[in-house]
């Protein structure tokens, strides 16, 4: 079905940059075109991200990065993914009456890993100062920003929590006691004082690097640590247990962190090596679907028939089984298992020619698996505000994928961004940055931002990689993807979207690589996902079977999808996903750079030239 597109695929040679917002999109090339290089880029990119998506991430977020310095073997994973705190045992959690970690308020918050993991690609791999790379995130801040439509959306939908619970909440995002008007210029003038004291704080130290120790110094060891601190000890503050609860995370725990940086786990797949996040993300499957598709004849199917969709679709379901059985940083993965093409075979075969209903992990190694709690999808009757990321992505007036929502159920909901650069020397980065959403935790006093909410992912019950337990990380969605081509670094993208980023990623490579879809063609095409594996996000609710197509699908390839006993819903024609890419072609000398955004949610953007 290559034709069409929304925009062209951009082309150059200069570089490149796409993410979720047009104006981090802009601020990245502008970088490049003041002689700064992809990590410097996608830095700054970064910072604007915060200021002008504080619904879908913040400052006191996650950012997992994969970045891949010009000649390298293979990229790095640099992980934001902060831990959880030291007092966050499963047994305080039973002790509290909850059965699953709270989505919302101060006891699901983890190390805050977004400005760790920025820093350490700026220090290790940028060239710019730190000042220079701040500036426009502040002038952002600052001087205002104008709101893209689902930001009052959102904030109007948690208005009377910010009254009755979360004052200082309400202090930002309800200025003059009003939810602010998308047609004026936003300011968070907290914000742009912190990272002015940050910078105060940080430069005079000689070299580039040392203002980057000393800015690393100020946040988790300083005057950032110790608002957090105090604020997390003293604050009881209501969240989605019904209940007011204080925090678990301490000044301590912030200090005792130090940003991770580690290889990427990888798959080949014909002409591709694709790179991922370790199994403290969904990383993973993304590999072991690509491993159980790879005895399918893709080729030969249809983009938009039932085959390809039936098929991908039974694939993600086999691979989420075992991310929700194995993956976590709680116990030992068996990877080397779970991505052997052995274990793939063993997968593939259990995919027919009927729909499965049932939640199906497998036995690497041997290995009889946990499952997690099984939840179906609308039993749950308590309050629901202020949590995790969409799940479902219908467009229609309750739930357009990409803006923060309330379900008929009255979940308050956050998302995720993305960001991807490549430059004219080579060097590329992937980066997906989440948490920290305006509507899901309390701002910290004084600060100008809440912090993240990840915690939720953990399972309160015992004997799974992912059950809660001090000091590690919990099982994120959040999974930048990066792939070679013939030997050579070629493709950085993601998406957010929670338990659909590594559905929609998939889909993107799998048009690309069978199909012979430029990336814009790929990101444009039709897109489904499946809701069959247990959500990741409070409350964790399952719905065994299920399939949402855009309803730019044909009819009879719908038809035949539920004749195979897919439980299908068809969702608006432009409501699944918001996927960004940049690619590289290099022969010999000379090279071509590649970018493409998604056009779903009217904000995503690429710059090329």
């Amino acid at each position: 079905m290559p034709g069409f597109t929304t925009r062209p695929e951009l082309r150059g040679t200069f570089g490149a940059v796409s993410s979720t917002h047009w104006l981090a999109s802009s601020v990245g090339m502008g970088v490049l075109e003041r002689g700064g290089n992809a990590f410097d880029a996608a830095t700054a990119a970064a910072f604007v991200l915060q200021v002008v998506e504080p619904h879908l991430n913040g400052p006191g977020g996650d950012a997992p990065i994969i970045a891949c310095p010009a000649g390298a073997a293979e990229p790095v994973v640099i992980c934001g993914q902060g831990p959880s705190p030291a007092a966050a045992t499963m047994e305080r959690m039973l002790g509290l009456g909850l059965d699953l970690v709270p989505g919302s308020g101060l006891l699901p918050a983890c190390v805050p890993g977004a400005f760790g993991a920025w820093m350490t690609l700026l220090r290790d791999h940028g060239t710019m100062p730190l000042r220079e790379v701040l500036a426009p995130a502040i002038a952002y801040a600052r001087d205002g920003h104008p709101l893209v439509p689902r930001i009052p959306a959102a904030i109007a939908a948690v208005r009377d929590l910010f009254e009755t619970h979360w004052p200082t909440s309400a202090a930002i995002w309800l200025p003059g006691g009003k939810v602010p008007d998308e047609n004026r210029l936003f300011r968070n003038p907290a914000l742009a004082a912190t990272y002015e004291r940050l910078l105060a704080a940080s430069e005079g130290a000689g070299s580039r690097e040392a203002a980057i120790g000393r800015a690393l110094d100020y946040w988790y060891r300083g005057p950032i640590a110790e608002a957090v601190d105090r604020y997390y000890r003293e604050a009881e503050v209501w969240d989605v247990s019904g209940r007011r609860n204080r925090g678990l995370l301490t000044g301590q725990d912030m200090a005792a962190w130090e940003v991770p940086v580690e290889r990427p786990i990888s798959a080949d797949y014909g002409r591709y090596r694709v790179f991922k996040c370790g199994a403290w993300s969904q990383g993973p499957s993304f590999l072991q679907a690509l491993g159980i598709l790879s005895g399918l004849g893709l080729d030969g199917m249809d983009p938009v028939g039932p085959d390809f969709v039936h098929a991908t679709a039974e694939a993600i379901k086999l691979a989420f089984a075992d991310r929700d059985c194995w993956y976590g940083d709680s116990a030992p993965v068996p990877l080397e298992a779970l991505l052997s093409p052995a274990y793939a075979a063993e997968r593939r075969a259990l995919i027919g020619g009927e729909a499965s209903h049932e939640f199906r992990p497998g036995r690497p190694d041997g290995r009889a698996p946990v499952l997690p709690p099984l939840r179906a999808a609308g039993t749950l009757t308590e309050p629901r505000v202020g949590t995790g990321e969409p799940t479902v992505a219908k467009e229609d007036a309750r739930a357009r994928e990409g803006e923060a929502l309330t379900t008929a159920g009255g979940t308050h909901r956050g998302d995720t961004c993305h960001v991807d650069v490549v430059d004219r020397w080579g060097n590329m980065v992937a980066a997906t940055p989440s948490g920290g959403w305006l509507q899901s935790s309390p701002a910290v006093p004084g600060l100008g931002f809440a912090l993240t909410v990840r915690g939720q992912m953990f399972w309160l019950r015992p004997g799974l990689a992912s059950s809660m337990a001090p000091r590690v990380r919990p099982r994120t969605t959040l999974t930048p993807s990066f792939a070679f081509r013939d030997g050579k670094p070629y493709l950085a993208f993601g998406t957010p979207g929670g338990d659909q980023q590594e559905q929609w990623s998939l889909l993107l490579f799998l048009h690309h690589v069978h199909h012979g879809m430029n990336l814009q063609e790929a990101i444009d095409a039709p897109a489904f996902h499946t809701d069959h594996a247990p959500s990741s996000f409070w409350p964790r609710e399952t719905a065994h079977g299920t399939l949402t197509l855009e309803s730019r699908f044909p009819g009879a390839t719908v038809a035949e999808l539920r004749r195979r006993g897919h439980a299908v819903t068809e969702g608006g024609p432009w409501s699944e996903g918001r996927l960004s890419a940049c690619a590289r072609e290099a022969e010999g000398e000379t090279h071509v750079v590649k970018a493409a955004a998604n056009p779903r949610g009217m904000q995503g953007y690429a710059v090329a030239r």
